[in-house]
């Protein structure tokens, strides 16, 4: 019972991130279960089977509050869905190993872009995107890559489509996350189809699979109500400082890391740093409101 209740806060928290921050639910939920020795195809299987129900809450979330472009979603879903299949059904036989460094050292580069990017660009730039619809040209590959990556690793469809997306100037931080969160329904579904025909029912935890569902369910609202009221810059710092952490513990395995204290020493650091964009963002943001609000005033003088 005590681990079933675990289940249902790792469930919830890894669902408020996701959803606040378009990634970490697959990465979170996965690394749990394999700490519990669970070999990593049913893993990533029984997290893939609960993300069928998170997604669609939160991407049902996202849509009411206004967070998605539905262009985006349907150019992600056919090609993304199609990836989650197929690395779902060949999951035992890719060498998602060898990949996987690669993978973590662009996206840590990415991160540091998306991080430098959101606290030392111009706000206006930040501020007033102009909320395209990214090409097909983009969208497609990545869906592909990122449905692909995200069955055989557990968790990838947002790791990897959130910071893509965010480093372009096309859609607003928050519509990037709705978009990426209301498409991973399609992705999780086809997975846990490839799942299901090539593992068979018998191979899910469903006691495990109902716990991760119900956090992830009570969290999914929440989560878009908050990335609603996050400013674009602050938003984009928290994704770009997440997606920089998520990824040191493969770049240590990389680099043949393995002391503890120089581990520890690059967390605090990159943790400090993240910290410190954090707060200098926030002090920019309200520099740049009360010049707004300044401008306004002008503009449009109260009557005496």
């Amino acid at each position: 019972m005590n681990r079933l209740i675990t289940f249902i806060i790792v469930g919830f928290f890894a669902q408020l991130v996701d959803g606040a921050l378009g990634m970490a639910y697959g990465v979170t939920s996965s690394s749990l279960l394999l700490l519990f020795g669970i070999a990593p195809a049913i893993a990533s299987a029984s997290v893939h089977m609960s993300e069928v129900v998170t997604t669609a809450a939160s991407g049902v979330s996202h849509i009411r509050f206004g967070n998605v472009d539905k262009k985006t979603v349907l150019r992600l879903i056919l090609p993304g869905s199609i990836g989650a299949f197929v690395g779902a059904c060949f999951l035992s036989n890719l060498p998602g190993e060898l990949v996987k460094p690669y993978v973590a050292m662009f996206l840590f580069l990415l991160g540091a872009y998306v991080l430098f990017r959101f606290s030392f660009v111009r706000f206006k730039q930040n501020m007033n995107l102009s909320n395209r619809t990214p090409s097909k040209k983009l969208l497609v590959p990545l869906g592909f890559i990122a449905g692909f990556a995200d069955s055989t690793g557990g968790g990838g469809w947002g790791p990897l489509a959130t910071p893509v997306l965010m480093a372009r100037t096309e859609l607003e931080p928050r519509k990037v996350v709705g978009s990426v969160d209301t498409s991973e329904f399609a992705i999780a579904f086809s997975a846990t189809l490839g799942f299901l025909i090539s593992l068979g029912w018998e191979q899910f935890h469903w006691e495990w699979v109902l716990a991760l569902m119900i956090g992830g369910v009570i969290a999914a609202p929440i989560a878009a109500w908050l990335v609603r009221l996050i400013p674009a810059p602050i938003l984009g710092v928290l994704v770009g400082g997440l997606i920089i952490m998520t990824n040191l513990k493969t770049l240590f395995s990389v680099f043949s890391i393995s002391s503890s204290n120089i581990q520890n020493y690059t967390y605090s650091l990159f943790g400090v740093v993240w910290l410190v964009a954090g707060f200098y963002t926030i002090l920019r943001y309200r520099k740049y409101r009360k010049q707004v609000l300044d401008e306004e005033q002008k503009s449009h003088p109260t009557n005496g």
